[in-house]
């Protein structure tokens, strides 16, 4: 058991409190989904039903109603007479998850509601400090966390619940990819101080510029990421 990647996740779902309703499927899908986006369910593990029944206090066919919803979202993959497993993405996976990357952060930041808010400013401020912080401790993984939240807030500045909802889908798969790729300092190191100048510029109301380093940057990301499958 010491050594079984699922045995933390467990542990941290069974302080899940998840209440029997006609969502109740809905919210297991949300507490697996963010074992995903935390990075603690890696690609190709597989989650063993009886186990997560147990930790989640749910029944079989409500958890299989869950896994049902996340292998819909490319987060899990159903494996015939073997069970269900964590998605492993591929480059058109990156692809098409930088394609729609692409067509929405940069528009969240120059359209966005709240991009001239001084509280959308100082959630971006918020992650980029939590990442230099990681990195000062040589903290890869927080580093790696920190760019989940930037990237949320990013979004977040459309103001939008439904995109909200589509980054959180977007993000498990990001972590994914994340994990396939590895070497997490050498890919994040050069995006803390990226990240710094998105939130610089959106500080400044300059809101074009901003849009447009977000883009040059995703961009920069998709073709690092994709040499890094090919390899």
């Amino acid at each position: 058991m010491v050594n079984d990647p699922v045995h933390p996740v467990l542990e941290a779902l069974a302080g899940v409190h998840v209440v029997q309703t006609s969502s109740t499927a809905e919210r297991v899908a949300d507490a697996v989904r963010e074992q995903v986006v935390e990075g603690r369910l890696t690609p190709g593990v597989r989650l063993p039903e009886q186990a997560f029944c147990d930790a989640l206090a749910v029944s079989r066919n409500t958890l299989r109603e869950a896994f049902s919803q996340l292998v819909a979202e490319r987060i899990l993959v159903r494996a015939q007479h073997r069970g269900v497993f964590v998605a492993t993405p591929d480059v058109a996976d990156v692809r098409d998850v930088y394609r729609a990357r692409r067509l929405v952060e940069p528009e969240a930041v120059r359209h966005g509601v709240h991009a001239l808010d001084p509280v959308g400013g100082k959630a971006l401020r918020a992650a980029v400090d939590e990442g230099r912080a990681a990195a000062a401790a040589g903290d890869w993984t927080g580093v790696a966390d920190a760019n989940q939240h930037f990237h949320r807030a990013v979004v977040g500045l459309a103001g939008s619940t439904r995109l909200d909802a589509w980054m959180a889908l977007l993000l498990a798969e990001m972590r994914l990819i994340f994990h396939r790729i590895g070497a997490v300092e050498d890919f994040h190191a050069p995006y803390l101080e990226r990240n710094a100048t998105v939130a610089d510029l959106v500080e400044q109301g300059r809101l074009d510029a901003a849009a447009a380093e977000l883009d040059a940057y995703l961009a920069d990301a998709e073709t690092r990421i994709v040499a890094a499958l090919d390899d």
